[in-house]
């Protein structure tokens, strides 16, 4: 593709205004996290490579001075045959860059963050009556970096975001030196031995767990309709966002990942779920957690399966009982789905 340069310059262009505007609604620590492994994947440094204290420093205060100069600025149209393209027209540009090897995507995510991506595809695949775009190296991509997302009937599956995000996870937990879930899962893989070939196989585990949690992304989108998108983007960059999103992650789950993951009787993976199974998800749903340690203690998933029965039937009504309501009673019903979380019981920490 004779102009790829200057496509993968203004899809590159479109992330860093993305950013601009957005990276200040992360916590410190997320936002650190997330820069560390941004620098690693900007100067193609290794997994294992102790990161430079100093360089690191420098190149986060001349990032936030690109950001502040940048911010005010349109996305930028992409280069191609057909001429320039709006950088949200999906499918158009899809249906340019998919035949020669190329997978682009853009959407919204939390805080309706705008997400671009261009990557390498490695295949495609269908399941389901869905179509799951799987890429390689990335040559342009935002902070947020979702490792899978879902838009209309297809699924973006980004291998090279699943590896950096599954080596967020395992920096995070070195730092808090843990026992637990993450201990768990980390131990059914040869970090010690060999980091590049464990992390490799982590991913491939994990990657087919996002598949299934798109899968019940798809599922939740069905029952809920049109009208659920509506009311996130009615209530975005607002406190109520992360909890109806979460509400979601829940019913995706129960429907999908959860039974689905105990069908195939992954121990590793479940693991790994619920290592990850954190912020308002873990304070909205601490029976899962419960169920958790169950399974810890006698071995068998019969409460496990209980639980993804009955979430998928709460978090289904819960959904549907927020779009009932006007916008102030679903502030109030939200700030009470809080409040509830707060005084139940059984919210501990994963043993």
């Amino acid at each position: 593709m004779r102009n790829f340069p200057q496509l993968a310059d203004a899809v590159q262009r479109n992330c860093d205004i993305s950013d601009a505007r957005h990276a200040g609604e992360y916590g410190l620590c997320t936002f650190l996290l997330k820069m560390r492994e941004y620098y690693r994947w900007e100067n193609e440094l290794p997994f294992g490579h102790v990161l430079p204290r100093d360089e690191l420093g420098n190149w986060l205060e001349s990032r936030e001075q690109h950001w502040n100069g940048i911010e005010a600025e349109d996305f930028t149209p992409l280069p191609l045959a057909r001429g320039a393209l709006d950088p949200f027209e999906t499918d158009a540009v899809s249906r340019e860059l998919l035949p020669r090897g190329y997978v682009y995507s853009a959407g919204y995510g939390i805080f309706q963050k705008p997400v671009f991506f261009l990557g390498r595809l490695l295949r495609i695949e269908e399941r389901g009556g869905f179509t799951i775009v799987v890429s390689s190296c990335e040559y342009a991509r935002e902070l947020a970096a979702p490792p899978a997302m879902l838009q209309g009937r297809t699924i973006f599956l980004r291998l090279e975001s699943v590896r950096r995000y599954l080596w967020e996870k395992i920096e995070e937990w070195r730092w808090r030196k843990q026992d637990g879930a993450m201990a768990r899962a980390l131990a059914s893989y040869d970090f010690i031995t060999d980091t590049e070939a464990a992390l490799q196989r982590l991913a491939d585990t994990e990657s087919e767990t996002m598949i299934l949690h798109e899968l019940g992304e798809a599922l939740a989108g069905e029952l809920l309709g049109d009208q659920w998108d509506d009311m996130v983007v009615a209530i975005a960059r607002t406190r109520d966002e992360p909890i109806a999103r979460a509400v979601r992650d829940l019913l995706a789950d129960c429907l999908s990942t959860l039974p689905e993951l105990l069908r195939r009787d992954s121990p590793a993976a479940l693991h790994f779920y619920f290592a990850t199974f954190d912020g308002l998800r873990r304070r909205l749903f601490p029976q899962a957690l419960e169920a958790y340690e169950q399974f810890l203690r006698v071995g068998t998933p019969d409460q496990l399966w209980r639980v993804a029965y009955e979430g998928r039937e709460r978090w289904l009504a819960t959904a549907r009982a927020l779009l009932a309501l006007d916008p102030a009673g679903r502030d109030t019903a939200m700030a009470a789905l809080l409040q509830d979380a707060a005084v139940r019981p059984g919210a501990g920490a994963v043993r």
